[in-house]
């Protein structure tokens, strides 16, 4: 906002007082038609980009409001909501975990998101929260390899876990979903259909 009101103080004097455009005009000119609006712009991206991470904006859309509302939810036992409490994840709990943490994670998470900002609002805006629900699903399997962002499979107390050891290579290829009915429990239960199996699909 400062960068923008700077650039607009420059430029309303600009019209009003204008002064031969020589040397120090210039350089106010570049500033003010420069400088200062191309701050403002990345400032109001880094801004944006971080209010996407935030679970309110996730659970912005309708189709999402459950899934906030799990991981809002003080007496909940999801993996969501488990996550959420936990003080490194907090509010940006989705993000964390379902961000991509390949080398260009960012961008295709930011891209994935953009994605699903489109879907919404050419299919799902009007739908009705049940009848959404029916087709809404990930677009891939959801991968061990971010939960092994933080549970790397290599310490200790990780290992001392009988259930781990046994199946530790499993975890590591994506064999068997650390977020399934057999593991730790779908992170969205409530999002399972009866009958899901270990992976959590029909």
């Amino acid at each position: 906002m400062v960068c923008a009101a700077l650039a607009a103080v420059i430029l309303i004097a600009y019209l009003i007082w204008r002064p031969a455009l020589h040397g120090v005009a210039k350089v106010w000119l570049l500033l003010g038609l420069g400088v200062f609006p191309l701050a403002t712009a990345f400032s109001g991206n880094v801004v944006g980009y971080e209010a996407t991470k935030t679970r309110d904006f996730c659970g912005s859309c309708h189709v999402m409001t459950p899934h906030a509302a799990d991981a809002d939810n003080p007496d909940s036992r999801s993996l969501a909501s488990r996550h959420a409490r936990n003080r490194l994840f907090g509010k940006a709990n989705c993000y964390a975990c379902h961000a991509d943490y390949g080398m260009y994670g960012t961008i295709t998470t930011k891209l994935g998101g953009l994605r699903h900002v489109w879907k919404y609002y050419t299919e799902y805006k009007d739908v009705p929260l049940d009848e959404a629900k029916k087709s809404i699903h990930l677009y891939k399997p959801y991968p061990n390899a971010n939960c092994m962002q933080c549970h790397s499979t290599q310490l200790e107390g990780w290992r001392k876990v009988p259930d781990h050891t046994a199946s530790l290579e499993d975890v590591r290829s994506g064999r068997v979903s650390c977020a399934s009915g057999g593991c730790h429990g779908f992170a969205h239960p409530f999002t399972k259909p009866p009958g899901a199996d270990a992976k959590g699909e029909k």
